[in-house]
């Protein structure tokens, strides 16, 4: 339902209030933040990937779409996910990542600085912020960056639980014109190694076959600013509709971080997440049996009463704040420390630079239930 998709939050509570792990539609729904941290990290927790998909949907790989997830690292499990995920690690390193924070502030200066009295915050900033840092770091030329909205836009709705036949047929073109992309961009960083992550993952990729080194490059970039978009977007409609915390914000940058982990815990770029036991588990009295799955309600948990006292309260000084925001355990976010640092710098420097900022027409949140975010956030500049 429309109403749900744009606050989904009493729905959450009335599921919370009926138990924090119930069976509906044949899967069992996990709400509260305890159990979700458990499953998170369970060993006996698995993801589908590419063996599951062969049962249920034999021809998955003819839409490459589909494809340039299953076959990275987010759909995959041990030993290859181990093997994949240290050989991307070992490239994304948090020294990579640190060296970014002058380019980020340089691009967030630029884009602050170009923006029109009237604006549409995600085209003029939440978008073109992201894209521009991953792009930067594989080596993406920046002409090619304004490529990539459409795709990226086609390809995510991959990442949904409810997607029309004409969304998948849009997903498999994205796939192949992002795909040949790369593949461009692999010969090249072969012939011409520079200082990139492209050609790092290339120098690593004895540990990878070409299609795990192509698919993880395209999650990468996606994974690299598309829930970055939504935190953006949402931390600046957040501050612009609580000025008492933008001028706090402006007057002590420093609270950054506590405010960053505040709007991931308050309003989840992502909102749900899957698991399949792969053994018999039991989570809060119920056994859960060998192949069934879990629908892990992530915004559910970030708004636990149980967790977070007073969920629905916007509050940076809250202490011990945990948001299960980028899942948790072996398939914890790779570049969740990239999108932090990111909202961390060009927040403050929104509200410094732009101390005016106010929201000049209804928001367009997007159409979807497992990435939340807005499409559209008209602002004046004041």
């Amino acid at each position: 339902m429309p109403d749900g998709r744009n606050d989904p939050y009493p729905a959450y509570d009335v599921l919370r209030a009926h138990a924090p792990v119930f069976m509906a539609d044949g899967r069992w729904w996990v709400t509260s933040h305890s159990v979700i941290n458990r499953v998170l990290r369970h060993p006996a927790m698995r993801i589908a990937d590419a063996a599951d998909y062969d049962r249920f949907w034999p021809d998955w790989r003819q839409n490459r779409g589909v494809a340039s997830f299953v076959l990275s690292m987010l759909q995959t499990n041990p030993p290859d996910h181990t093997r994949v995920r240290r050989a991307a690690a070992a490239t994304f390193t948090p020294r990579r990542v640190a060296a970014m924070r002058d380019v980020i502030a340089a691009l967030s200066e630029e884009l602050i600085e170009s923006m029109p009295a009237k604006a549409d915050f995600v085209e003029t900033f939440a978008y073109p912020l992201p894209i521009s840092v991953i792009c930067a770091l594989l080596g993406v030329p920046a002409a090619d960056r304004p490529w990539f909205r459409k795709r990226v836009a086609d390809l995510t709705v991959v990442l949904e639980m409810i997607s029309t036949e004409r969304e998948m047929e849009l997903a498999d073109v994205a796939g192949r014109e992002v795909e040949d992309y790369f593949i461009g961009l692999i010969a090249e960083r072969r012939r011409t190694p520079q200082d990139d992550l492209t050609s790092a993952l290339v120098a690593e990729d004895s540990t990878l076959t070409g299609q795990e080194l192509l698919a993880n490059l395209i999650l990468l970039l996606i994974a690299g600013f598309e829930t970055t978009t939504n935190l953006l977007g949402t931390g600046i409609k957040i501050l612009m509709d609580a000025p008492e915390h933008a001028a706090r914000l402006r007057a002590d940058p420093e609270l950054a971080p506590d405010y960053v982990e505040e709007i991931l815990r308050y309003d989840s770029p992502v909102q749900m997440t899957t698991r399949y036991a792969g053994e018999p588990v039991e989570l809060d009295g119920i056994r859960i049996e060998p192949g069934e799955s879990l629908g892990l309600l992530l915004g559910a948990a970030n708004r636990d009463p149980s967790r977070y006292p007073d969920p629905h309260r916007f509050d940076p000084d809250r202490r011990g704040v945990q948001p299960v925001s980028f899942g948790g355990g072996a398939h914890y976010c790779l570049g969740a420390p990239l999108a932090r640092l990111e909202a961390q710098v060009a927040l403050p420097m929104l509200v410094t630079m732009l101390p005016g900022l106010a929201q000049d027409g209804p928001e367009v949140r997007r159409d979807r239930l497992v990435l939340r975010g807005y499409s559209a956030l008209p602002v004046t500049i004041g």
